[in-house]
């Protein structure tokens, strides 16, 4: 479908509507598009060009997404489209998220025939990843409806750059969000980003308060940018005092990428320290991440200290939660969405063809 209708948008007085999805408000005329590329005016209105079109499907384990409290060794139907509503200099999807080519999008199934291969598939979930979902807020959220009815949960992986009311719409139908928190200064997102911190904050708070979305953060650590000890203090406080201790806390490494080849690697001495900071603050999950790391990979009981959950990148290697979810050694919970036991995907990864 070349033209699908969207309803985020209003008229202005100089004969150019406004985009209303995003706090970009992009301001368009006859045929413009927004920065996101992917939402356009034609005929007078904003339509998405990307409905039923995507760049490629794949099976990961859910841990990739990062999400380590989320059904932990599952399968998840991962796939996204093109374009991005913000411009990371140091976008490790630069070919998807900023991709002007249509020819990117060379798979593509409609809501229900997703939905119908994730539960074929065995996945217990569908993931909108690779690029930000909230620019495909309609495709999005009709796959979500459609996996509901057929007991398949949806997983948003996003920036949070959307304004509230798509976002109250988009995230009624999302079962998990890892949401980047890519750095806790105004001047990272306007500089390395094009975009603000408040909302992201704003979506954050949103859904911890407003709605039953399970959700972890994950920030990308890059040398120089985000990464000093002021921020990473004045971060983890604001989350433990904003959305709580139980918010799991992804910490991990940036290679040079895109715009900052020049950058060098995150050394793993600052994701340690990364996570120290987290947890001395009050975080109970703090993961480090783009490593070999089991330690910081692993999860343990805030309570007690004993390993609950043992990762080696993306392979379960321990498991020590009953069928609550609880310690087996102090019987405290441990948050999270999780099934009787642990899934045993490990870390395959097998990338399919819808549109055959």
């Amino acid at each position: 479908m070349d033209a699908y209708p969207t309803r985020y948008w209003h008229a202005l007085d100089d004969d150019r509507i406004q985009c209303d999805l995003c706090p970009r408000f992009c301001r368009l005329r006859e045929g413009q598009r927004g920065l996101c590329f992917v939402r356009k005016r034609e005929d007078d209105r904003i339509v998405l060009t990307t409905y039923g079109r995507s760049s490629g499907f794949c099976i990961d384990p859910v841990e990739k997404k990062p999400l380590n409290h989320f059904l932990p060794g599952t399968p998840v139907l991962s796939f996204g489209t093109a374009g991005c509503n913000l411009a990371c200099k140091f976008c490790q999807n630069w070919d998807i998220s900023k991709s002007r080519e249509m020819d990117t999008l060379a798979d593509g199934a409609s809501p229900e025939k997703i939905a119908r291969v994730a539960a074929e598939s065995g996945c217990n979930s569908v993931a909108f990843t690779y690029n930000d979902p909230v620019i495909f807020h309609e495709y999005a959220i009709d796959i979500a409806r459609a996996c509901r009815e057929v007991d398949v949960k949806t997983v948003a992986v996003t920036a949070g750059y959307v304004c509230p009311e798509p976002a109250a719409e988009f995230f009624r139908y999302m079962d998990a969000a890892n949401v980047d928190l890519k750095a806790f200064t105004e001047r990272f997102y306007k500089k390395i980003c094009g975009g603000e911190l408040q909302p992201i904050l704003e979506t954050l708070q949103y859904l911890k308060h407003e709605t039953g979305v399970w959700i972890e953060t994950t920030t990308l650590l890059i040398p120089g940018e985000n990464d000093s000890p002021s921020e990473l203090e004045a971060m983890t406080g604001w989350v433990v005092d904003n959305l709580g201790p139980d918010v799991p806390m992804h910490f991990t490494a940036f290679h040079p990428d895109w715009k900052m080849r020049d950058t060098n690697h995150t050394p793993a001495r600052t994701l340690n320290l990364a996570r120290k900071i987290a947890m001395d603050n009050g975080v109970h999950y703090a993961y480090t991440g783009n490593v070999s790391d089991e330690a910081g990979g692993s999860t343990y009981c805030h309570e007690c200290g004993s390993m609950l959950i043992g990762r080696n990148w993306y392979d379960l290697t321990h498991w020590s939660l009953d069928e609550a979810g609880r310690c087996n050694t102090c019987h405290s919970p441990c948050a999270g969405v999780f099934e009787h036991g642990p899934g045993h995907w490990g870390r395959k990864r097998l990338p399919i063809r819808l549109s055959a």
